[in-house]
């Protein structure tokens, strides 16, 4: 049929994803590229902020006259209450970068005559990405860990007091009035640790950007020539179901990370929040089971128990001839399941797709199983 070939190509992808034409269309399929350099403007996770909570407005001060009554008495009213300044996560927010270093609360009105109680200050909301921590003096006072939780940073000052509020049998024209308070003012640091399901683990180069690319719309810079990723990125992997799986892409660790080498715990804390592990290897180094023994140390010397989580060992770059010969010596070594893959060519991506697709399934079962609701995306 002369509509056949137009069928084919209005008809929707593959789920699959192993030939090299699939892989090749999805690079075809990227957006503006952007340097590593360039990205570190635009990605924040540490900001130290400066909140002071809107003032309260000062109490009315005034007498009540009109023909025929001319002590009317006092009438001033109190006034309004400061403004709160309140931190809230926001899905749409994926840095700190937006976050400004002071914020000050709406202040509150100055009660009128006739009793008119001035206005309550308009309260302050600042945008924070999901996965936010708040500390005081080193200790976490909040966890912004759902979309649309709120904290309230710095509470407004109470208005004040009008002299109606002062009027009694001894005292039938009080002229004291009270100013209104100030608002609450306080120093806080913001820390944003990633918020995803999986996490890919690795040393630098090991092809965990190219692997994002090839599972997500996520672009992480890459190159034919070997640096590090300076960022964390998040891919969000769909399913034919609507399922969503976030993965992240922890920026490549060194020998004593734990220690603050290299990137060092500043991007460390972003494999907390991670609920299973995607440890990338590279295939075609010798010995590459060495790699997996020194990311789980590292994993567990920075925080104990961290290297136990659910995981998975991905045997990166499968289309070079030595990383042939290293998979099953790979295998002999590592007592976790091994998926070989070429993020390059999209060699077994559907394998890893399939197994990541069991990994969250066994995370929303355990969850609901404690009564608590697994993360979404």
């Amino acid at each position: 049929s002369p509509w056949q070939p137009v069928l084919l190509l209005l008809s929707p992808p593959a789920f699959s994803t192993t030939c090299a034409r699939c892989a090749k269309d999805r690079r075809l399929r990227q957006k503006r590229a952007i340097s590593e350099r360039q990205l570190t403007r635009y990605f924040v996770d540490q900001r130290k902020v400066r909140v002071v909570g809107g003032q309260g407005g000062d109490g009315g001060h005034s007498f009540h006259s009109e023909p025929r009554k001319v002590f009317g008495g006092p009438d001033g009213g109190n006034g309004g209450d400061g403004g709160h300044v309140i931190f809230k996560a926001d899905q749409q927010m994926k840095s700190l970068s937006s976050v400004f270093r002071f914020y000050q609360g709406f202040h509150g009105e100055r009660g009128g005559s006739k009793n008119c109680y001035g206005a309550n200050g308009a309260h302050m909301y600042v945008k924070v990405p999901v996965g936010t921590l708040v500390k005081e003096d080193g200790e976490v006072v909040a966890d912004l860990t759902q979309h649309g939780e709120e904290y309230i940073a710095a509470y407004g000052g109470a208005g004040g007091k009008g002299n109606r509020f002062f009027l009694s049998n001894e005292n039938r024209a009080p002229k004291l009035f009270t100013p209104g308070e100030p608002g609450q003012e306080r120093v806080l640091h913001l820390e944003l640790r990633t918020t995803a399901h999986a996490g890919l683990v690795g040393f630098p180069n090991a092809g965990k950007s190219s692997l994002l690319r090839a599972i997500s719309r996520a672009k992480p810079a890459v190159a034919a020539y070997p640096f590090t990723t300076l960022n964390p990125h998040v891919g969000i992997v769909h399913y034919q179901d609507y399922e969503q799986v976030a993965v992240a892409d922890i920026p490549g660790l060194i020998k004593g990370a734990h220690q603050n080498r290299g990137l060092g715990m500043a991007f460390l804390r972003h494999i907390e929040r991670c609920r299973f592990l995607l440890y990338v290897v590279d295939l075609s180094v010798p010995q590459p089971w060495i790699q997996l023994q020194d990311l789980k140390y590292e994993l567990e010397a920075y925080e104990k128990g961290l290297s136990e989580r659910p995981c998975v060992v991905i045997g990166n770059k499968v289309d070079l001839a030595q990383s042939r010969i290293n998979l099953p010596l790979l295998r002999e070594q590592v007592a976790e399941r091994v998926i070989a893959l070429s993020a390059l060519t999209g060699d077994n991506l559907e394998e890893l797709l399939l197994h990541l697709r069991e990994l969250y399934d066994t995370y929303v079962k355990t969850e609901q199983s404690r009564g608590q609701s697994p993360v979404k995306w």
